[in-house]
């Protein structure tokens, strides 16, 4: 597994250490609970050679290494790890002969410009004019496809708005929930948006690696959720107050040109071209095809909101006050 350390790869070692499987993991650092139970490698994924004797006996990659580019200081180290990794890994998982490469990619990849309730057929997000995040894992995915042209086995899996335990970064929309749960945000952007449970996203990748069908792709959808929500459940079930006030998503484009700059000197990308145009992702997903082929069935959002919060309190990076409707849930 490549990228065994980030969001999504902490919880996918998690379950496939659960379901008894040998792990090999590839990551820069070692973090999460599972971390002793696994072997570890520091290979470089942009070299096809080195990454082939690693593989070899493997029956399964997961390749989920990827940089999340939404400024432009992020966009070549984006078109090298996501692009031209892409292109390495699935190289050498098909000199190494291995059963079957699971790709996840985003969400992103399609094209959010075309109308209507996007679903696995529509176009990918090539026009120069798109984010990079957005073209790379594109690019990325016709990377794997030209490997599966080649004879490997290989599956595609793209997830939409990820958040949920576990998570020790955290990634940016449990970021703005802790934010919420503490108390610190008192304005929220009001935008429809699909969330999953991460931890729906590695059952859904397993299930890809058993059950998909070679060079397909398959969105991995949760349900579409209203962001005001989400962060206001955050901060009440903590005993704080939610967001007073909320305005659209559509506002940020207006304010993006004039800051976005300023936000590559101080090294912050909250309000990058990028960040917006993630919540302007279509709120409605066609996962069906998941659903049908993979048996994947994604949790309620509000219990994800319950479950992070409570990983917020047992990793002490949350207290919450004493009277709230979380602490009588668990009696704390």
């Amino acid at each position: 597994m490549t990228g065994a350390s980030g969001f999504v790869g902490v919880n996918l070692v998690r379950a496939l250490v659960a379901a008894g499987h040998d792990v090999v993991a590839i990551d820069r650092v070692r973090r999460g609970p599972d971390a002793d139970t696994v072997t570890w490698s520091e290979v470089d994924i942009l070299d096809a050679a080195a990454m082939a004797p690693v593989f070899d006996g493997a029956e399964v990659v997961y390749h989920l290494a990827a940089v999340i580019a939404l400024s432009k200081r992020q966009e070549q180290a984006a078109f090298a790890v996501n692009v031209t990794g892409a292109r390495a890994v699935a190289e050498a998982a098909r000199v190494a002969g291995v059963r079957r490469l699971v790709q996840c990619s985003s969400l992103a990849a399609f094209d959010p410009r075309q109308g209507g309730v996007p679903d696995e057929r529509r176009p990918r997000s090539l026009a120069p004019e798109l984010p990079a995040y957005h073209r790379t894992k594109a690019l990325g995915e016709l990377e794997v496809l030209a490997e599966v042209e080649r004879g490997l086995d290989a599956v595609i899996c793209n997830p939409t708005g990820i958040f949920g335990p576990e998570d020790y970064g955290p990634s940016r929309l449990n970021n703005m929930l802790l934010s919420a749960a503490r108390g610190r945000l008192p304005v929220g952007v009001r935008s429809d948006f699909d969330m999953v449970d991460v931890r729906d996203i590695a059952l859904g990748l397993i299930a890809a690696g058993e059950h998909g069908r070679s060079g397909e792709n398959y969105l991995l959808s949760g349900h579409t959720t209203d962001f005001v929500h989400v962060l206001s459940l955050a901060a009440r079930l903590c005993g704080r107050r939610p967001p007073l006030m909320s305005f659209p998503v559509g506002v940020l484009s207006g304010v993006t040109r004039v800051l976005e700059p300023v936000g590559d000197l101080l090294g912050r990308d909250e309000l990058s071209r990028g960040a917006t145009e993630a919540l302007r992702l279509p709120p409605v997903v066609d996962g069906s095809k998941a659903r049908r082929e993979l048996g994947y069935a994604p949790r309620p959002t509000d219990d994800t909101v319950r479950d992070l919060i409570v990983h917020f309190i047992d990793t002490d990076r949350l207290r919450p006050r004493a009277k709230n409707l979380l602490a009588a849930d668990r009696v704390l």
